[in-house]
């Protein structure tokens, strides 16, 4: 049986860099990822924004009328724009013509086109956001999620996203055996809010989730937890912190290495190392969020990215369609009943 090739509607002018370093990233991917693109906007945009329009023979382009800004309130200017990018972008994989979204544009926007347009999978209630973060341990990385879909959480969703996370770890990130952690202020069960302490229990009881217990902050990046789950007010400035990390360690390493010829030098020996250490802190290298819970496949990516983000956030995309997440994650909650949280 030949596998198909997965296709990707990549939102051409969400982003700061849109429409350009979205549809130099697209072209990537399509070359190198062996996969099909929709790039979904204006089309004579999308064209002038490469030297040579006829390049654009191999991606389809899918006709879309403005973009959610990022100053515009999500649902109400979904409503007054049914033809922006991103709701163009959703509605090809509700009609089944793109397996997967990818956007740079509004993520408010992006979570709220992907609810209204695709629906929540069965036994769902909040879907979240799960981002990868490098840790200090060489080749790998742990995911965390929330980071913004939900500021306010219960128990029983917190438990979901552990059982989600526990999924995507296991078959798209390649953990055989993942390890599951609420972030918490200590290791200890009874400690946190009563929303940390109720959680705790549920995946304690929870015989689909490898949990282990509370992740403190420090744990974050140990690399001792594959998986780490916390609110999404919690988990966004979480993310927001390791990204400035990343960019800090980065710019401190071009500050402080030697200058002259001998620092040309010395940078030239250490060429391979400084490329690791950029792909292991550098938050385009993974490309974004992939978006759980939705009843369809949906990578974010940051509001900066550029073309080697796009290109990896359609690689993070594809993964997700060939270890076919959706199923995994709907067949769990078919197979097993979520034990209910007595007041949550």
């Amino acid at each position: 049986m030949v596998a198909t090739r997965a296709r990707i509607a990549v939102d051409a002018m969400g982003g700061d860099h849109a429409p350009a370093e979205i549809v130099a990233g697209a072209m990537r991917a399509q070359a190198e990822l062996g996969v099909d693109i929709l790039l979904v906007g204006d089309p004579d945009q999308i064209r002038a924004s490469v030297s040579d329009p006829d390049s654009l023979r191999i991606l389809e382009i899918v006709p879309a009328e403005g973009t959610v800004e990022m100053h515009e309130e999500p649902l109400s200017a979904l409503r007054r724009k049914p033809k922006a990018s991103i709701n163009v972008s959703m509605d090809l994989v509700k009609r089944q013509r793109a397996d997967a979204v990818v956007s740079a544009g509004h993520s408010g926007a992006a979570m709220a086109a992907a609810l209204l347009r695709l629906g929540r999978l069965k036994g769902i209630d909040r879907p979240a956001i799960g981002a990868v973060f490098p840790t200090v341990m060489a080749d790998k990385a742990v995911l965390i999620l929330d980071v913004g879909a939900n500021v306010d959480c219960r128990p029983k969703f917190l438990e979901q996203f552990a059982v989600m996370g526990t999924i995507y770890s296991r078959y798209v990130l390649g953990v055989a055996d993942p390890k599951v952690g609420l972030l918490n202020i200590g290791e200890e069960p009874r400690k946190g809010d009563d929303l940390a302490v109720s959680a705790h229990q549920l995946m304690v009881d929870n015989p689909v989730i490898p949990f282990v217990g509370n992740a403190e902050g420090r744990d974050v990046l140990s690399g001792q937890f594959d998986v780490i789950i916390c609110d999404g007010f919690v988990g966004n400035v979480l993310l927001k912190f390791a990204e400035a990390v990343g960019e800090a360690v980065l710019q401190i390493l071009r500050e402080e290495l030697p200058q002259g010829i001998r620092g040309k030098v010395g940078t030239l020996v250490l060429k391979n190392n400084l490329r690791r250490v950029k792909q292991r802190v550098d938050h385009a290298e993974h490309g974004g969020a992939l978006l759980l819970g939705v009843a369809g496949i949906a990578v974010i990516s940051h509001g900066s990215s550029q073309s080697p983000s796009i290109f990896n956030a359609i690689r993070l995309a594809k993964e997700a369609v060939d270890n076919r997440v959706l199923d995994r994650i709907q067949a769990q909650y078919q197979r097993v009943a979520m034990p209910a949280a007595d007041g949550d």
